[in-house]
């Protein structure tokens, strides 16, 4: 038996070695950064829709550009490529902030950490049920096939938290029969480890994706190290030709450390972060209806210290801040085609959040004892419809109104209406006003002592214009976008004028203004360029809104090398507001792989390679020029390939026919089970060179 085995081993690694060169499509090739105008999305209708078809702004970042950033959190990807969009960082990797770990996301001055700007995957919503913020650190690049990013209020489709905009991480699902295992590792400055472990199973109507990675750094000042750990699994099954189940879960640990303002160093801030989010739908598509029911559930819990500053005189803190949070959801809709040229979309909400903080004594006069600083859960019902009608093949009218109670504050009318015009020379022309809410978050309402439970919802206006065009058979893509923001009711940290001490308030305003201009150009079929620049005008300014953005990056791609830099340039970008700080700063980054064979690559990173000194936070510079560097691993052209190889190969006889048998044959059954013609037609597509054309399927 050994004796045998050997040989067949050997001989399937020499087809192998044939079979790698058969040109490939590179899936990484950075051309595909030229999105078509006609793309796809469920973002901003929650179905899937042509994006010429929606009156507001949609931008998508794809697979292959989220592979070639060599990242592995997807937020410095996002940062780069949609214009309006920014993102704190604590250093070379972790995106806690000066004020916490809940990482700073904004999208035209609104700010995820106010809970203004909502984060999902696969449309639920993922923020944390007491402090009503995204968990930045949570969103890895693994778990994304596409993100999909409304710019601007999404409140009629998804409610509170999404006033200032959505981002809609799409998670990745196997698209054809075969199995795909794909390794990503790397190391590089502060000691800085990244890993990411990738299956991909489809296998008839069975398909299922399973993630893990840890990442770490010591970081780049003392006290300031970063471990993380994330796995995800995502199952599905078509239970028949127009009906899908599917389920998932993700969970992400990180053990982060704070250092403080470099000018006041803290010890011993020190958090212990675990976020988790399952979900499980029924999804139905035909002809003219498509629909969804869906179930989800959030949970998180927090270990913080917040330290102390030995500079100042202070001492270890006696308390721990403890919390356990929770929010869950039900979710149907279904839209429906009743006329050509129309689409109707009638949905369903049930959210709960809530949760448990209190802080633990473990030392002082109140050691061995707790706290309780909230213990809450609330409560929203809404119902939505969302109408799509053609007018002319020219023109698209978009309307939709959403009805939202909550169980403490009260309802909510929320409506949006748009057009979009579809001219002449391949141009789109969109004009849309649309109305965004949130309610006051549980912080706010009951937690230290600003807290006000007399809070009322904030609510705005946003008023847009945007222009696309796409020229040169698609080769080259603009588009530019104006908008107007008027809020009121914002909630201010405000002196309280009824006692002593601050007081939660609905008194703040909004009015931001601004430009966007995205494009795209693929001079050959190695060369790319593209860029995005953004404006921001602020009445009333807030931290980590740049007032000037731009992006420029350019790609080159031929036969095994991939590679692309960008310039990103920031000013006008508050650090602190009282007193007012700004900051102005350019990146240089360079990123570059090299494909040795088909299932190994060697790539490298380069970040702020002009080693700019500068701050996103006050107090907290960002780390030099710094450096990552690994290995890409894909398993299903070495593996997959290489069985298949050795057997055929072990089978050839000299009347040229195949007589599978044993533990080949068994093989060969699992990895094509659907019968003989098809074992037969895979098989001839994995015969090695040295096979093909002289050999034969026997057909058992």
């Amino acid at each position: 038996m050994k004796k045998r085995t050997i040989p067949v081993l050997l001989l399937g690694l020499s087809c192998h070695a044939g079979m790698a060169q058969k040109p490939q499509r590179d899936t990484l090739s950075l051309t595909s950064k030229i999105h078509q105008i006609d793309e796809v999305v469920v973002t901003g209708a929650r179905h899937e829709t042509d994006v010429r078809h929606l009156s507001q702004t949609v931008s998508v970042v794809g697979r292959a550009q989220i592979e070639s950033a060599l990242q592995s959190s997807l937020l410095p990807v996002l940062t780069e490529q949609v214009p309006g969009l920014f993102v704190t960082s604590r250093g070379i990797m972790g995106y806690g902030v000066s004020t916490g770990a809940a990482g700073g996301i904004s999208l035209r001055g609104l700010s995820g950490g106010t809970a203004r700007l909502m984060v999902m995957i696969d449309g639920h919503p993922q923020y944390a049920g007491i402090f009503g913020h995204p968990i930045a650190d949570a969103y890895q690049s693994f778990l994304a096939e596409r993100v999909e990013v409304l710019r601007g209020p999404a409140s009629v489709l998804y409610g509170s938290n999404a006033m200032g905009g959505v981002i809609n991480i799409v998670t990745r699902k196997m698209q054809e029969d075969g199995v795909d295992t794909h390794l990503h590792a790397g190391y590089g400055s502060y000691n800085t480890l990244e890993t990411e472990l990738t299956n991909r199973v489809r296998k008839g109507r069975f398909s299922s994706v399973v993630a893990g990675s840890y990442n770490r750094t010591d970081g780049h000042r003392t006290d300031m190290g970063f471990e993380q750990y994330g796995g995800y699994a995502k199952l599905g099954y078509e239970v028949a030709e127009h009906w899908n189940l599917r389920g998932d879960v993700n969970v992400t640990h990180f053990n982060a450390s704070y250092p403080g303002p470099i000018t006041a160093p803290l010890l011993d801030g020190d958090q212990r972060i675990t976020r988790g989010v399952t979900s499980f739908a029924m999804e139905n598509h035909y002809e003219k209806t498509s629909g969804a029911w869906s179930f989800f559930y959030n949970w998180g819990n927090h270990w913080i210290n917040d330290g102390y500053t030995p500079s100042a005189g202070e001492g270890p803190q006696d308390a721990r801040f403890n919390s356990r949070d929770q929010m869950m959801g039900v979710s149907l809709y279904q839209s429906t085609r009743f006329f050509e040229g129309n689409r109707i979309t009638f949905g369903f909400d049930w959210f709960r959040y809530g949760g448990h903080a209190w802080d633990e004594y473990v030392s002082g006069e109140n050691a061995g004892t707790s706290a309780d600083l909230v213990d809450k859960q609330e409560d929203e019902l809404a119902g939505y419809v969302d109408l799509r009608q053609d007018i002319r093949s020219w023109l698209t009218f978009n309307a939709g109104l959403r009805v939202d109670h909550h169980s403490r504050v009260g309802t909510e009318w929320v409506p949006q209406v748009g057009l979009a015009f579809h001219l002449p020379q391949a141009i789109e022309l969109k004009a849309s006003a649309s109305k965004g809410f949130r309610y006051p978050i549980l912080r706010e309402m009951y937690m230290f002592p600003p807290q006000n439970p007399d809070l009322q919802p904030e609510s705005m206006w946003n008023y847009e214009l945007a222009f696309s065009q796409r020229l040169m058979n698609g080769r080259l893509q603009y588009g530019v976008n104006l908008f107007f923001i008027d809020g009121k009711n914002l909630i201010q940290t405000l002196p309280n004028p009824h006692g002593s001490g601050t007081l939660n308030q609905n008194s703040g305003e909004i009015e931001n203004a601004g430009v966007e201009v995205q494009a795209a150009y693929r001079i050959d079929r190695h060369w790319s360029v593209d860029g995005n620049y953004s404006y921001l005008h602020m009445k009333n300014p807030v931290v980590a809104a740049p007032e000037h953005k731009l992006y420029a990056g350019a790609s080159f791609s031929q036969e095994r090398w991939n590679v692309s830099m960008g310039l990103q340039y920031i000013a006008g970008l508050y650090t602190q507001t009282d007193p007012v700080v700004t900051e102005d700063f350019v990146l240089w980054n360079l990123r570059a792989t090299f494909r040795v064979n088909r299932w190994l690559d060697i790539w490298a990173r380069g970040e702020n390679l002009l080693a700019q000194k500068y701050e996103i936070n006050a107090g907290y510079p960002m780390p030099r020029a710094t450096v990552m560097a690994g290995i890409n691993l894909n398993f299903y052209g070495k593996f997959v390939k290489f069985i298949s190889s050795a057997y055929f190969c072990s089978h050839y006889e000299k009347d040229n026919h195949f007589s599978p048998t044993g533990v080949g044959d068994r093989l060969m059954r699992y990895i094509f089970p659907s019968g003989t013609d098809r074992r037969r037609k895979r098989s001839e597509e994995y015969q090695p060179p040295f096979c093909r054309g002289h050999c034969r399927f026997s057909g058992r």
